[in-house]
């Protein structure tokens, strides 16, 4: 009853084996006819490890025990129904065994590798009662226990099988059992060397295609950033000198029409960001963004203080603490709720930099409290961060909103001397 069982319980195995093979098989002809179509015109083909190796790849060595099958069907075997009963068993744990291999979380278990020690036990009683075409039960055994162990004590135990196959064959073959010998190491070795390297070239590939899928992740949400932070300043620009066109045309339309010039210049110049954004070569200057953050405040009836001291900049800084300029004077055009004035201080001092956006807008707790959470602020100090920086953005104790920004001077920076400060605008 428990031999019936069990042998419908490897019966299951198998099948759940084979249907899963079924599915890898299916998932990879799909993923390669995808690959063919998309390289199709390049002339090359995409890389691919091929499908996933399953048992089925060790089934076809069970025909060296054709030999053994063949005794028992002409009689050559002493007392057949123990050698039939042998051959079943040992062949029913091979394929238990080599199923098992190639799943990992199953491969180290007890259960296997006590299967393998069953093996072990079957061989040497079959090969040393009857010899002959049984002994090559041995290079089976190595192929099945090179499948499962893989780890640095492989050597090791394919020797001592190879010893354990040479003192048994030697019973019956004399110094023939060499041959077994060599046999049962070079499957023992080769197997896990084979098995081990297409591993290890599935999970390569599977790494590149993770990074491959990172590295577009990480350019679209720069590319988002980038679009936010141009579209967000452009349009707030736009906006304040429209509205200020508006205002200043039933009076002074020399002034409205200035504006209005403005308005097409900044235009413009975001068309050129945009495109330069997409093709990833975009660099902002941070003199640039003063000069613009100026013009924006005047504009909305804030007061620009700009206030810039410290040694020489790299472009990568500036590029940077130009981000911050804009989304910062962004936020004080949109979330000001009414600010009269909006300091700019740039120090830099002590291996690092800081710059602060400060305003004096009454809103704190209303409209510009929203502003902390926004995509651009979010944006930026995922950027600072990455750069070894840190942005603070909230309420100022006295009033109003504060945005500071810390990065460390890069090599050269720190060894600049001078110091500029610029008057204030108005």
């Amino acid at each position: 009853m428990s031999s019936g069982r069990e042998a419908r319980d490897r019966l299951a195995e198998w099948r759940v084996a084979r249907a899963r093979w079924r599915a890898d098989m299916r998932t990879y002809k799909a993923d390669r006819k995808k690959a063919l179509k998309e390289a199709r015109g390049t002339g090359e083909l995409p890389p691919h490890p091929g499908p996933p190796p399953t048992g089925f790849a060790l089934l076809p060595w069970l025909l060296l025990g054709l030999g053994s099958f063949s005794n028992l069907l002409q009689g050559q075997t002493p007392n057949p129904w123990i050698g039939s009963v042998g051959l079943f068993t040992f062949n029913s744990l091979y394929v238990y065994v080599t199923f098992r291999a190639f799943d990992k979380e199953r491969r180290d278990t007890p259960s296997t590798r006590g299967v393998l020690v069953a093996m072990g036990v079957i061989t040497c009683a079959l090969a040393a009662g009857y010899g002959g075409s049984w002994l090559y039960f041995f290079p089976l055994l190595g192929l099945a226990t090179g499948a499962v162990v893989r780890g640095p004590h492989l050597g090791q135990i394919g020797f001592a099988l190879s010893a354990l196959a040479a003192g048994v064959a030697s019973f019956r073959l004399g110094w023939g059992a060499l041959n077994i010998a060599y046999g049962t190491f070079l499957s023992t070795v080769v197997t896990a060397a084979i098995l081990s390297l297409s591993e290890a070239v599935r999970e390569l590939h599977e790494a590149r295609e993770k990074l491959a899928r990172q590295a577009v992740e990480e350019e679209r949400l720069r590319f988002s950033r980038d679009l936010h932070d141009l579209l967000g300043h452009t349009m707030s620009v736009i906006v304040v000198k429209s509205e200020a066109a508006r205002r200043l045309a039933p009076r002074d339309m020399k002034a409205a029409l200035a504006q209005i010039t403005d308005i097409e210049s900044v235009g413009r110049q975001a068309l050129t960001e945009i495109r330069e954004a997409v093709t990833g070569y975009r660099e902002g200057s941070l003199g640039t963004e003063l000069e613009r953050a100026r013009s924006v405040l005047d504009a909305a009836g804030v007061e620009p203080v700009v206030t810039r001291s410290g040694p020489p900049l790299a472009s990568r800084t500036e590029v940077l603490l130009g981000w911050v300029v804009r989304e910062a004077v962004t936020n004080v055009v949109r979330h000001g709720g009414g600010a009269s004035r909006c300091e700019i201080t740039l120090t830099g001092a002590a291996e690092r930099v800081r710059l602060t956006v400060a305003d004096n807008g009454p809103g704190v707790q209303g409209v510009q409290s929203d502003a902390r959470d926004g995509t651009g602020l979010t944006g930026l100090s995922e950027r600072l961060a990455a750069a070894g920086g840190s942005l603070d953005a909230g309420p100022a104790p006295r009033g109003g909103f504060t945005v500071t920004a810390e990065l460390p001077l890069e090599a050269g920076e720190s060894a600049a001397s001078g110091a500029a400060t610029e008057p204030r605008a108005r």
